[in-house]
């Protein structure tokens, strides 16, 4: 696909994924748009600190009003839908807000999408949908199991897609990352919540050390998305982007200290521990779909990736709050 002549544009371009995806396109040379959400004091997330950001357009709404995306939406070829709410654990207090966020803000994003002509729409899914595993590697077929409030909205998101494509003919793809990890990640996230902590406290808290995470360095994750929307054999189908293989999250700890150099404790911690029947236990990919419909494999090796985000939070630790659990 030659970007340069595409007009394209990231829902949630201001978050983790979203915002390297969106500094990527416009690397590609696109004409490049990014939604993020409205708020008063006018900030566009991690994009207020990009070195690009005058090289795309901004535009701000919310995902679940349809009628604050419309001027995003004019002219566009190509949709790349990440706005979500992902937090696991928020989502057993807030289930609404995710239905809300995650089906209805799909829902929106589909419609407009058709209203308007979009060639194609790249769609985020989550392995969390999978649940815990029933097999060694998870393949796209593997059945979709709702383990928490945050898996069933993006499940409810997934079968809006599916039903959009069968139904109207939209050219729509789901893409489903499994763990993806790298420098902006949210302190909702097991890896900075590692990192953070073992760069300034005594001991380590984290929820379980027994499940097992498919872990995907986000430059790949996004290589897999830019691929994914290239490919026209990728139109109606849901592709796993996964490395294919996993860690315990104990293991993953005794990682990141060895590469920061440190020796300490690694703690349990309850408050940190989700409902016993909603926690997934274990979660690697079978990424043979990506490589043969879309030519993906990651690039990046787990060690490698986790130098480089180590790297990052400690020039941005100011931004993050390691004595705190973010819920």
């Amino acid at each position: 696909m030659g970007w340069e002549n595409q007009t394209v544009l990231v829902t949630g371009a201001g978050g983790f994924i979203g915002s390297h995806l969106t500094e990527r396109l416009v690397a590609l040379g696109a004409k490049t748009r990014a939604l993020v959400r409205y708020n008063s004091a006018n900030l566009a997330g991690w994009l207020d600190a990009s070195p690009v950001k005058d090289e795309m357009e901004l535009f701000f709404g919310d995902i679940w009003d349809r009628d604050s995306l419309r001027g995003a939406f004019k002219g566009v070829d190509t949709v790349f839908h990440l706005a979500a709410l992902i937090g696991i654990p928020y989502s057993y207090h807030a289930p609404v807000s995710y239905v809300r966020t995650n089906v209805e803000g799909a829902l929106n994003v589909f419609q407009l999408a058709i209203e308007v002509g979009a060639k194609k729409v790249v769609h985020t899914s989550t392995s969390e949908v999978y649940g815990t595993a029933r097999r060694a590697l998870i393949d796209e077929d593997h059945p979709l199991q709702g383990q928490s409030p945050y898996s069933a909205s993006k499940i409810g998101g997934d079968k809006l897609a599916e039903a959009y494509h069968l139904s109207f003919g939209l050219p729509v793809v789901t893409v489903r990352p499994f763990n993806t990890f790298g420098p902006r990640q949210s302190a909702r996230a097991v890896i900075p919540t590692i990192i953070t902590q073992a760069l300034t406290r005594r001991e380590i808290h984290v929820g379980s050390l027994e499940p097992t995470r498919d872990l995907n360095y986000v430059a790949d994750t996004v290589d897999g998305f830019i691929r994914a929307a290239a490919a026209p054999a990728a139109i109606g189908e849901v592709i796993n982007i996964g490395t294919g293989k996993e860690i315990s999250v104990g293991d993953l700890a005794k990682m990141i200290l060895e590469i920061i150099g440190k020796e300490i404790p690694i703690v349990s911690d309850r408050e940190r521990v989700r409902p016993e029947k909603s926690e997934v236990g274990r979660l690697c990919a079978d990424n043979r779909k990506a490589r043969d419909l879309i030519s993906w494999q990651p690039a990046h090796s787990l060690r490698d990736g986790l130098a480089e985000t180590v790297e990052w939070f400690r020039g941005n630790l100011a931004k993050y709050r390691p004595d705190t659990y973010v819920v």
